[in-house]
């Protein structure tokens, strides 16, 4: 029902509120954008690389089981 005795909506304060209230909206969504951009995949990083080659070789067998096992600690070391 409206009120008819009021002029307008609530005057200047009313302004301030909507701005107040569109700043925060705002914010919100800013956040938020900036949260899931972070959640997305990551680069592998030069141990996780160096590791991956490693598993590969020790894999096809280009390196038996000890110089693999030393390599795998040298690179667990560094990180």
């Amino acid at each position: 029902m409206p009120y008819w005795h009021y002029p307008g909506t609530m005057g200047w304060a009313g302004g301030i509120g909507m701005l107040v209230l569109m700043v925060l909206v705002l914010g919100a969504l800013v956040s938020l954008a900036v949260v899931l951009a972070r959640r997305g995949p990551q680069p592998p990083t030069s141990a996780d690389t160096a590791r991956r080659i490693l598993d590969e070789r020790f894999a096809r067998g280009e390196i038996d089981q000890e110089e693999y096992e030393h390599r795998r600690d040298a690179l667990m070391r560094t990180k």
